[in-house]
Order: structure tokens, then sequence, then C-alpha cells
């Protein structure tokens, strides 16, 4: 049976991803009596956890919200996780957020172990926030946390850095890299890197990399072509070729349909009752959720593609409508 220390922290684990617990299961996943897992309860509820016991041939435990926040266990993962979404809300334009995300980012880092710090603190020096409102180009992608860390480990200690790479055209290549910074645009992350094979300055998004790892050889910093890292990012996604031009009539005042989409789209008054739309996207999908959106009627003039997909949804939404609710 594993020390008392030990057990309490594993005891803390298990409530956490749990609502419930019974008691009898509880106490077979430590390994104690019903009798210890009591005691071990009680000691929690003596560091400030409040935890809610439910008598009877059923009982059981489960961790509720207390009035003050007592301290979290939280694995390696977590804890990068942590340190990245804290850093994302630091940089947020809502009132309050930023400052204390900032506060708690602070008080994060100074009890991590070195071990962790050094990671932790690592990703925030060499990562790069830009702002570009524009999700017509971007989609939630995972990112693998350890990854993440080699990556950003190796900015920072100007280390080279080698790992197989998907192009987007679908060809695996091997990388062998200068990395420079890290960038968090959009919903995506992207690695500046001097490619020393290719001899030039590349970005790499991190969806598409695989196995980093640095080889152990330092470089001395290049001076990048650009204003920083972010800006290089950006310059390099506008000048990429994007294959749809979106074209549209929406039967809805041009006011309207911009109060709606108009970050995302350009929108030009046809008539008091409709407008004009125009986008370009490497991807249909985000036009055909935001023409949706609008709650008006629509024309596609451009392109094609655009239309076979709006059957294609159509087709899948009726279907869906077709099957009848669930009691």
């Amino acid at each position: 049976m594993a020390n008392t220390s030990t057990r309490t922290l594993r005891l803390l684990s298990l409530l956490q991803t749990h609502r419930y617990w019974p008691g009898e299961e509880l106490a077979d996943r430590l390994g104690v009596s019903i009798r210890t897992l009591r005691r071990d309860i009680d000691r929690l509820r003596d560091l400030g956890y409040p935890v809610d016991a439910q008598r009877g041939v059923d009982g059981g435990y489960q961790l509720a919200a207390g009035a003050v926040l007592p301290p979290l266990v939280i694995d390696d993962e977590e804890a990068v996780a942590l340190v990245v979404g804290l850093q994302a809300a630091a940089e947020v334009a809502v009132e309050g957020i930023a400052e204390a995300s900032v506060r708690v980012l602070a008080k994060v880092v100074q009890v991590m172990p070195t071990r962790l710090r050094r990671r932790a603190e690592a990703l925030r020096a060499m990562t790069v926030p830009a702002d570009w409102g524009d999700p017509a180009g971007t989609a939630a992608t995972g990112i693998d946390p350890e990854a993440l860390t080699v990556v950003a480990l190796a900015c920072r200690d100007s280390e080279q850095l080698r790992f197989s790479y998907t192009t987007a055209d679908g060809r695996h290549t091997e990388r062998n890299v200068e990395p420079h910074r890290l960038v968090c645009l959009g919903r995506r992350w992207y690695l500046v890197a001097y490619d020393r094979v290719r001899h030039d300055w590349r970005s790499f998004r991190l969806d598409r990399l695989a196995a980093p790892r640095g080889g152990g050889a330092r470089f001395r910093p290049r001076e990048l072509p650009g204003a920083d890292a972010a800006e290089f990012v950006r310059a390099g996604l506008i000048g990429a070729p994007r294959p749809y031009q979106v074209d549209v009539v929406v039967d809805a005042p041009a006011a309207a349909v911009r109060a709606r989409i108009g970050r995302w789209a350009t929108v030009e008054e046809a008539d008091p009752a409709h407008c004009r739309v125009r986008m370009t996207t490497d991807s249909l999908d985000w036009p055909t959720m935001a023409l949706g959106a609008i709650g008006a009627d629509f024309r596609v003039l451009d392109p094609p593609e655009l239309v076979e997909q709006l059957r294609e949804w159509s087709a899948r939404f009726g279907r869906a409508a077709q099957v009848p609710p669930r009691g």
C-alpha cells in the first residue's frame, strides 16, 4: 500500500476525474479498507477540499465546489496546456482577463518543478502571438504538447531541429532546420525556421510536423527577412494560392449581412434589398456555414464546386430532419 501522502494525492486525482465514486469501488482502486478511505477523505477536507459523502448501501463520495480554490493536481501535459491557455488568454482584449491571466501564469510557473518550468518558460519566450480575425482559413488542429515543447526548447536554445513534415499536397519530407520562433495565428501553430537543405526561410504548420528531435548541434541565429516571425507567417499565407473565389448574391440588405460576416468577406450593396458577397478561401466549408448563418436566401455565382457542396449538405441535413426525435 502506498504511503499516506501518495495515497492522498491518488485519491484527489480520482475524485477529480469522476463526478461520483461509490465508496467500495473507490477503496478498491486505492487498495485500502473503507475505514482507511474515510480517514483519507477527512484528510482532504482538512486540506480545504470539500468532499461530499452519501451514506447508505450505495454510499459514496464526490468532490464539491468549495468557497476557496485549494491546490490542484495536474500531470505534465496538463501543466503545459495550462501555460499555453493562460498565455493565449493574456493576449485577449477582454477587460480584466489579460491582467489576471498574467498573474496566474506567473504563479503557475513559479511553483512548477524545474523540469516543467523549463518547458513552460520556453513556450512563453519563443511564442509570438499574431492576431488575425479571419477564421475562414483556420481550423482547430490537434498539436502534441510534447512536440510543441520540443520545438520551443530548440528555438530557445538555438539548436538544430529535425522532423518529418507533410506538405499541403500530401508529400512526406524530412527537414533539417534552424528554428527561430513559434507563432500562434488564429487557431493554428507555426514554426518559423531556416531550412538548411533548401537554404531559405520557411514556416511550418505544427499539425503537419511529426517526430521533432534536436540534434544537439547549436547554430548562430540568422536575421529574419521581415519585421518579426508573426509578420513572416502572415505574408506567406497571404501570398499562398487560394483555389476558391466565392461570389454570391444574398437576398438581404448589405448592412445586415455585413454585421454577420463582414469581418471575413467583402459585402457590396446591389440594391436596398440585395447585396454581393465575395470571399477568398482554401476550403468551402467556412463559406457554406457562413452563408447558412446569414438567415436569408442566396444565389451562388461562383464557384460551381460550392453549388455541389450545398447540394450534398442539403441532402445530409434533409435526412437528419426526417429522423424522429428520441423520447
